[in-house]
C-alpha cells in the first residue's frame, strides 16, 4: 500500500518503524513519529493508548509481516527459484539501500529487540513475534523448492540470522563486504540441500 493510501494510525506505524531503525527505541520519540507521519500530535493517544509500549510493539509487528511478505514478491523476480537466489535477493534490498542512501538505517526488529528484549517483556514477544512472521513464509518457500520438510525452518532461520548478522557487520563497517560475503558462502550450502535429481537406471544389455 502507498504511504498517500495509508490512514494516519497505519502511517504512524510505519513511520515508528522507520525511525526505530535509524535511531532506535531509546532515541525514537512519540512526536517524532507524529511528525515524520504528518498525523496530529492528539492522535497518539487516541490510536495508541497503551502509549510507546504499544506503538513500538505494533510498529515490530508490522515490520515483521512486511519482511515475510517480501519473500513472495522476490520469488516472483527470480528466473528459476534457487535457496541461493532467494538468499542474494534477501541481501540485494540492503546492499541496494546502502549503496544508493548510506548506513544509517538497519533492521526495526532487530533494534527493537536489542534495545527493549530485557526491560519490555510485550516487546521482546512482539520481536519474537516477528521474526516468527518472516520465518515461515520463508520456509514454505524453501519447501516450494524441493527443500526436505525437515530442513526449511532450520535454513529459513540460519537465512535471517545470517542476514541480521551481515548488516550489522556493514553498518559497523560501513561497507557491504559483509552481504556479498554472505551471499559468496551461504549460497552453495543452502542449495546443496536440494535433493539430487534420480539418476537413470541403466537398461541391461540385450
Amino acid at each position: 500500500m502507498a504511504a498517500s493510501e495509508r490512514g494516519p494510525r497505519e502511517r504512524m506505524v510505519v513511520s515508528a518503524a522507520q525511525l526505530i531503525r535509524r535511531n532506535g527505541v531509546a532515541a525514537t520519540g512519540m512526536r517524532d513519529v507524529a511528525a515524520h507521519a504528518g498525523a496530529p500530535r492528539g492522535s497518539l493517544q487516541h490510536y495508541f493508548p497503551g502509549g510507546k509500549d504499544q506503538l513500538v510493539n505494533e510498529a515490530v509487528q508490522w515490520a515483521g509481516q512486511y519482511a515475510g511478505g517480501r519473500i513472495g514478491r522476490f520469488l516472483a523476480e527470480l528466473p528459476e527459484p534457487t535457496p541461493s537466489g532467494l538468499f542474494a535477493a534477501m541481501v540485494r534490498q540492503w546492499t541496494d539501500e546502502y549503496q544508493a542512501v548510506g548506513f544509517g538505517a538497519g533492521c526495526p526488529v532487530a533494534a527493537a529487540a536489542v534495545d527493549c528484549a530485557d526491560s519490555t517483556e510485550s516487546t521482546r514477544v512482539a520481536a519474537a513475534a516477528a521474526f516468527a512472521d518472516w520465518n515461515g513464509p520463508l520456509a514454505q518457500a524453501l519447501a516450494g523448492m524441493g527443500v526436505p520438510a525437515g530442513r526449511t525452518q532450520a535454513l529459513a532461520t540460519l537465512m535471517i540470522s545470517t542476514l541480521e548478522g551481515a548488516i550489522l557487520i556493514a553498518r559497523s563497517e560501513r561497507d557491504i563486504r559483509a552481504l556479498t560475503t554472505v551471499v559468496q558462502e551461504l549460497g552453495p550450502l543452502l542449495d546443496s540441500c536440494l535433493p539430487t535429481p534420480a539418476t537413470h537406471e541403466q537398461q541391461p544389455p540385450t
